[in-house]
């Protein structure tokens, strides 16, 4: 519950920064001067650029949370038990041991975004975020593709 209490608040406080930020791109585009026009306009285009991330990283979030909760529903989550270090991360060498055979259900399954979802958990579980997130949208993009 956290989490989504701090994504919240990081758009709560980029919504409030963008109403700032239009406020002041409105006074210097309504200055006249060529410099106060100019810094308007990437005043209007940053705030674009902002909310555009903030919309792909929260798709991403809710299309995750949802493949996960339908995995779930189907017991096909990874069942496998992983130590954990202090730190909450699961051990690397575990991980590490039990990615080739996600990475095999993958190669003779790649139009099952089950098997990607679970694909990207090990690259996760290995600490290899671009992966795991690479993997993660991949099972988005082919649950898409593949909803009835």
């Amino acid at each position: 519950m956290s989490a989504r209490f701090g994504v919240a608040l990081m758009a709560v406080l980029l919504a409030v920064y963008i109403v700032l930020v239009a406020q002041r791109a409105w006074l210097l585009l309504g200055s006249g001067q060529p410099v106060g026009v100019a810094m308007g306009v990437a005043l209007v285009v940053l705030p674009l650029i902002a909310v555009w991330a903030l919309w792909r990283e929260l798709a991403f979030g809710f299309g995750t949370q949802r493949l996960a909760r339908r995995l779930e529903a189907e017991n096909a989550l990874p069942a496998e038990e992983l130590d954990v270090r202090p730190s909450g991360r699961a051990d690397r060498a575990q991980a590490d041991a039990l990615f080739p055979l996600y990475r095999a259900d993958v190669e003779e399954h790649p139009d099952d975004w089950r098997a990607w979802f679970r694909l990207g958990l090990a690259y996760d579980g290995a600490g290899d975020r671009r992966r795991a997130r690479e993997a993660m949208r991949t099972a988005i993009a082919v649950e898409k593709r593949t909803r009835p």
